[in-house]
């Protein structure tokens, strides 16, 4: 079945009708959408955005824990990728190719803030959107109020845990873990080796383990300080 996302059909105009379902449809499919792209079809930009932009996002948030920059970046991000879409050679995914951009640029913002900018302590951005991330998560209407919130919290305390671990290894967690890219991917987003992504994947997780048992640990510990009767 054709793509027709935003009125654009991937298969009619360039030529990859026929074509069977599965892995070898989709192969085509991205071909088909990076020739659009590199042909300057206004239908494809539209497309490559509507489906790439949400998923970029979080990541970039999650690399680099400040709404605004990682709305600057994905801009950024996307910036790049319709200025070089004609050196795309497709040694790797679509898909692959644009985490591999938005994870450099994300190290290139995180950079800059080290070097050029102080964080200033305001009122915490997330809190007006709830903590959510770019795109909004749909309440389950199956769920409790207390499951609803348990879940908020569980996510929360993730997300400030990957803050705390080495830059290194939240990426590959984030891409493994919440992204679910295959090793191989990673590898080729990365530009590591696939021994470099599973060692990085094994600390990452570890420290990630201790940071949300060091985080419990402290919410569980009772509160000794003297209080007032009243």
């Amino acid at each position: 079945m054709a793509d027709t996302t935003l009125g654009f059909h991937l298969d009619a105009p360039f030529g990859t009708c026929d074509v069977p379902a599965g892995g070898e449809a989709l192969f085509h499919q991205e071909r088909a959408l990076v020739e659009a792209l590199r042909n300057g079809e206004e239908a494809a930009y539209e497309l490559l955005i509507s489906r790439y932009q949400a998923p970029i996002y979080n990541l970039v948030y999650r690399l680099v824990n400040d709404p605004a920059d990682a709305s600057d970046v994905t801009q950024e991000v996307f910036l790049k990728v319709f200025r070089s879409i004609r050196d795309f050679r497709g040694q790797s995914s679509l898909k692959t190719w644009l985490y591999r951009i938005a994870v450099n640029e994300a190290h290139n913002q995180r950079r800059w803030c080290t070097r050029h900018r102080k964080k200033e302590v305001g009122l915490d951005a997330s809190s007006e959107e709830g903590g959510r991330s770019y795109q909004e998560r749909l309440s389950d209407p199956g769920r409790s109020p207390y499951e609803e919130a348990w879940n908020e919290e569980k996510h929360a305390m993730i997300e400030q845990a990957l803050q705390t671990i080495n830059p290194a290894f939240r990426a590959v967690v984030v891409l493994r873990d919440i992204e679910d890219l295959s090793y191989e991917e990673i590898s080729s987003v990365l530009q590591v080796s696939l021994g470099t992504v599973k060692s990085r994947i094994l600390r990452g997780r570890e420290a990630l383990r201790k940071a949300l048992a060091e985080r419990l640990e402290h919410d569980a510990a009772p509160d000794l300080a003297p209080q007032t009767v009243e």
